[in-house]
């Protein structure tokens, strides 16, 4: 049942290599017209915090969350959106602007969103490194919970592989996909918790509230981002919520399933749809 995960995970074992020397020559690519070059990493994040913190941090209020530091709060959320949304989009694109090349060449197309997301992960490292200084600014101690952000990053990195092994193949058979997927990366935004409370919904609506908050939860960001907060802030283990891990993990095994077994189905015909 599981033969197509299986032979895709292997693909990118076995290519592992190859996914981190083309990861690292992309990166390179892709800043050296600039001055500042890879330089750009860090500061296109750093002015998008500071333009949201400006906007729902000073404009519009930003009251401290549970009492959590507004600003702190926003930059938990951001940093793993900031790699997330470019990951998925790029990731979902892979396929159909380097198929042509990968006919020339002895490696699968699987590995293609790979490469996308090892890259995109170096500029989040880096921005998890200025969470931590920005940790110590605050005072937050260290906490056992921390500990539980690795359990947090192999839920988003498996995500990110089955989300976009499976948007890479249908964006290449569909074009308009990609269009489509675009505006829904840029509402996931505004309905996921990152940039305002979640729970803001039950306090305003006492009736219906609890319903449109579980509704939200269904998108596996909200659980990812929930849990960088969680590990943090020391809010709480993965496990005590069983229900919605449970949840979540149906998802990713249901995403990598579909995804493996369409593009195993359709790989050799890609060609023909460029």
């Amino acid at each position: 049942m599981f033969k197509t995960v299986i032979k895709v995970l292997k693909e990118q074992i076995e290519f592992r290599d190859l996914i981190i020397r083309m990861a690292l020559f992309e990166n390179k690519g892709q800043y050296q017209i600039h001055y500042l070059g890879s330089l750009w990493q860090i500061l296109n994040p750093v002015i998008q915090i500071g333009i949201y913190w400006f906007v729902f941090g000073t404009i519009r209020g930003g009251a401290p969350v549970d009492g959590t530091p507004f600003f702190l709060w926003l930059v938990i959320g951001l940093i793993p959106w900031f790699y997330i949304s470019p990951s998925i989009i790029q990731g979902s694109n892979s396929v159909y602007q380097r198929v042509g090349l990968v006919s020339k060449m002895n490696f699968p197309v699987s590995i293609l969103p790979t490469i996308r997301i090892v890259g995109n992960s170096i500029q989040f490292f880096v921005m998890l490194a200025v969470l931590f200084i920005i940790l110590l600014l605050y005072g937050v101690p260290f906490s056992i919970y921390y500990f539980q952000l690795v359990y947090y990053l192999f839920c988003l990195f498996i995500f990110l592989f089955a989300f976009s092994l499976l948007s890479s193949t249908i964006a290449t058979l569909v074009r308009d996909y990609q269009t489509a997927l675009q505006s829904v990366m840029r509402m996931l935004l505004y309905v996921s918790p990152i940039l305002w409370n979640t729970d803001m919904i039950t306090e305003t609506f006492e009736t219906i509230g609890p319903t449109i908050q579980n509704i939200l939860k269904l998108n596996p960001i909200f659980y990812i981002i929930e849990g960088f907060r969680d590990s943090i802030l020391g809010r709480g283990w993965f496990f005590e919520d069983g229900i919605y891990t449970l949840y979540f993990w149906s998802v990713i095994i249901a995403l990598l399933y579909f995804g493996s077994k369409i593009h195993i189905r359709f790989r050799k015909d890609f060609m023909d749809y460029l």
